[in-house]
């Protein structure tokens, strides 16, 4: 049987060009292969799947689970053909993260982790904190720093 015919049989009797799409995809197909099967373009092709892959991943994730309570508690995500993942439900909510939030991505150790701006402004803080001696205040040090240098151009 021909590639044609058998993509033919594959998609018979289904409703969209959308779900055929999907359809010859999951059975192994190409987009270019699709694209010219339907006579539509690479791109309508490539953007239904990505699409595809989106969705995918936020029913996979999205769950009735109680909040995540600590770093132990895991959800498993699905990588996307672009790159992107969908945060389980249950951690959008705990940590109180909105659309358009902006979070900063590190790998170390062969993790990825996520992090509010909050949260990694807390941790560069701490950071900082272990260099300064107790009863320091680097502001008044940066203060009193800038005052000495203002005076010192006045003297010149």
């Amino acid at each position: 049987m021909s590639s044609s015919a058998q993509m033919a049989k594959l998609t018979q009797g289904l409703p969209s060009k959308s779900e055929k799409m999907r359809t010859l995809a999951r059975a192994g197909y190409s987009r270019g292969d699709i694209a010219r099967y339907l006579g539509t373009s690479y791109q309508f092709v490539r953007n239904v799947l990505v699409r595809e892959d989106a969705r995918a991943v936020t029913l996979a994730n999205v769950s009735d689970a109680p909040p995540v309570a600590s770093e132990r508690n895991s959800n498993r995500v699905r990588l996307g053909s672009s790159g992107e993942i969908a945060i389980p439900h249950a951690i959008i909510k705990t940590l109180g993260l909105k659309e358009g939030d902006t979070l900063i991505v590190t790998a170390d150790d062969d993790e990825i982790r996520l992090m509010t701006i909050p949260t990694a402004v807390r941790k560069a803080q701490a950071i900082v904190r272990q260099y300064v001696p107790a009863g320091v205040s680097l502001v008044d040090e940066l203060l009193e720093d800038r005052r000495r240098e203002v005076e010192r151009e006045r003297r010149e």
